[in-house]
């Protein structure tokens, strides 16, 4: 029993609140899942520049020195922002990948949340209230974002089992429910090239999703293929560069709500994440549809 919340925004004018207004649809859902919480922020790319949000369980160890070896390995002077356990990381985005090989040099206790050219992923075993004060999510503006409050059920309550989870740059994805054929959906993406940090299930509907993304696939039609190739109850909602999307297993046993109006399209759990959003009382509001794939992209 998991809570899940996401907000795309239509209103540009709305964007400076973006943190504020997940980070209170987030703690609405606290019940729902104890364990830890995570939210993904999506800001306005910055042409030409990537960030890489690490984790780290030693942060005093692991972020003394670790601007200086990545400028080092990219050639160029980068900005480093530390928020608690993490660190933002932003440099020109053609040496992404050399960024994450310095990372892995660097220290093996740092664990890399997310890369891309605008998502920003902060997750940490907690109440929402004390992870979103932790990092300072209410203050942080954005397009769109989702977020998670975790009751574990099939693995440990871990930083890097808490959601979301990203296998793919500006891709994450959190979940309600279980899947019951993670592990073989596993073996597979393993032997297609794709990497797992955990034996989380969320994982691998994520890393699923990046991969049929990766073949060229169209938004709709991965998230669709959820529906044939992933057994089991979930509710999944994604975040991706330009949108977010909401998809439900065929029996959708899992609660779910969206609300939409002129300014933003909303998802929760529970409709009481969504009470306190502007103008909720005149939005369509409507439970989503079993094995119907919704989405909205810029």
């Amino acid at each position: 029993m998991c809570g899940i919340v996401g907000l795309f925004l239509k209103d540009k004018t709305l964007e400076p609140q973006l943190g504020a207004m997940l980070t209170d649809m987030l703690i609405t859902m606290t019940d729902r899942g104890p364990d830890s919480a995570g939210i993904a922020i999506y800001g306005e790319p910055q042409k030409g520049m990537a960030k890489l949000t690490l984790q780290s369980s030693k942060p005093l160890e692991d972020f003394n020195g670790l601007q200086g070896s990545i400028e080092k390995a990219v050639g160029s002077k980068i900005k480093a922002s530390i928020k608690g356990t993490h660190i933002v990381i932003e440099l020109p985005l053609s040496q992404l990948d050399n960024a994450r090989k310095a990372v892995s040099a660097f220290s093996p206790t740092l664990k890399v949340m997310s890369a891309g050219e605008n998502i920003e992923i902060f997750k940490e075993i907690g109440l929402p209230k004390d992870v979103a004060a932790m990092f300072g999510i209410s203050t942080m503006g954005g397009t769109h974002g989702i977020g998670h409050t975790r009751m574990a059920t099939e693995s440990a309550v871990t930083t890097m089992g808490a959601h979301p989870f990203s296998t793919g740059h500006d891709q994450c994805l959190v979940h309600n429910g279980s899947l019951s054929n993670h592990n073989s959906v596993r073996r597979d993406l393993r032997r297609a090239g794709m990497e797992f940090e955990t034996e989380n299930d969320t994982e691998v509907a994520a890393a699923f999703i990046s991969h049929k993304l990766k073949e060229g696939s169209s938004l709709g039609d991965a998230m669709n293929a959820t529906l044939t190739d992933l057994d089991g109850f979930f509710t999944f909602v994604l975040g991706t560069k330009n949108g977010f999307g909401v998809v439900r297993d065929p029996i959708a046993c899992k609660p779910a709500v969206m609300a939409e109006t002129d300014k933003y399209v909303a998802f929760g759990s529970e409709y009481r994440a969504l009470v306190n959003l502007p103008d909720i009382e005149n939005a369509r509001v409507w439970e989503p549809e079993p094995a119907t794939v919704y989405f909205w992209e810029r």
